[in-house]
């Protein structure tokens, strides 16, 4: 019902907006995930929009987020922090912040491996009492380019079912509780859920996902970042029902523990069974990361998506995207699948 008021509530003023985009606006971006992944696409799309909302998961449950969601009972606010840090301009100003907001304290108190910005963003939710409103406060102070939201208003746990998980009973399958578990688990992860089951979606994210022009999904850690998203019922129901077009980014390698040995098309399939409704219409992968081509393009054609590939990883070697590289990658996909206008 509340995704339904809420359609009634955006039509008019999407059209309006949809038609203004149209005669030369940016184009109206929003991605998901969480951790490096998102930082990673949000690093790119800032250099391609100035119109960008990250949505970012809320399962964290290691390091300094999980004190600080164990002590306060709060939202875990590492990946919220992580996002706005990716959306720090370039200039003194942008750089500086983003580097104080991703410091750690180092000491033999209660304070060793706290970041500065996840208790910056604490102390504005106590303070205000509105994790949006806290959010866009941060990231004002900061000059971030776009906007930063959890997917969800309460703190979720990630569960998930993994055979092998102890190697004294290589086919039996356990419960393996809490992100930063799931994250490094041994074994095969065969699904996740989250707890509560059927969490509330922050009001915001749904209506920035239907009024978007481009929904961007990944990379990032698969089960752990990526597919939450899909397990929160509004936000899904936002994604299959969105005009906009949806594109999914692929991860440079598998994951030790958590996608190893994954290849690319196995990570979409692992996704259709989570989300079976859920359509696509890019996906994007480096193309020195797919061995199979034409597996991976079987495996796109379920979501109904056609298949970019692109040189998006660093030169370094490393499993990480290149900024520029992505962007030049996003660009083109924007131009090439149902361009709205000239955006630059």
């Amino acid at each position: 019902m509340r995704l339904r008021r809420l359609r009634l509530l955006t039509t008019g003023r999407d059209d309006t907006a949809r038609s203004a985009r149209r005669r030369g606006a940016q184009p109206k971006v929003v991605a998901l995930g969480g951790g490096m992944g998102l930082s990673a696409s949000l690093a790119a799309l800032r250099r391609i929009t100035g119109d960008l909302t990250a949505v970012v998961t809320v399962a964290d449950d290691g390091g300094s987020s999980g004190r600080l969601r164990e002590e306060l009972g709060v939202l875990p606010p590492g990946d919220l922090r992580k996002a706005l840090a990716a959306l720090c301009g370039d200039d003194d100003w942008g750089q500086t912040w983003s580097r104080v907001i991703r410091h750690r304290f180092e000491s033999e108190g209660d304070l060793h491996g706290h970041a500065v910005g996840n208790l910056l963003i604490v102390a504005l939710w106590e303070q205000l009492g509105d994790p949006v409103q806290a959010l866009d406060l941060v990231g004002k102070l900061l000059g971030a380019h776009g906007r930063v939201l959890p997917m969800s208003a309460v703190p979720l746990e990630l569960q998930a079912l993994v055979r092998g998980h102890d190697p004294a009973r290589p086919h039996a399958v356990d419960t393996v509780r809490g992100q930063a578990t799931v994250a490094l688990t041994p074994g095969e992860v065969q699904s996740v859920h989250l707890v509560p089951a059927d969490p509330p979606a922050v009001p915001e994210a749904v209506e920035a996902v239907l009024d978007a022009d481009w929904v961007v999904l990944g990379p990032g850690s698969w089960f752990s970042s990526v597919i939450p998203h899909l397990l929160v019922p509004e936000l899904l129901d936002a994604l299959t029902q969105t005009k906009a077009r949806r594109v999914l980014s692929l991860n440079l390698a598998p994951q030790p523990g958590e996608t190893e040995g994954f290849s690319p098309q196995r990570h979409l399939e692992v996704l259709a069974r989570h989300a079976p409704k859920l359509a696509l219409d890019v996906v994007l992968a480096d193309q020195a990361a797919v061995p199979d081509r034409e597996s991976l393009a079987d495996a796109a054609k379920r979501f109904g998506a056609a298949v970019e590939l692109a040189p998006v990883a660093r030169e370094d070697g490393s499993p990480k995207h290149d900024p520029e590289l992505l962007a030049a990658a996003y660009d083109r996909i924007f131009r090439m699948h149902g361009r709205i206008g000239p955006w630059r």
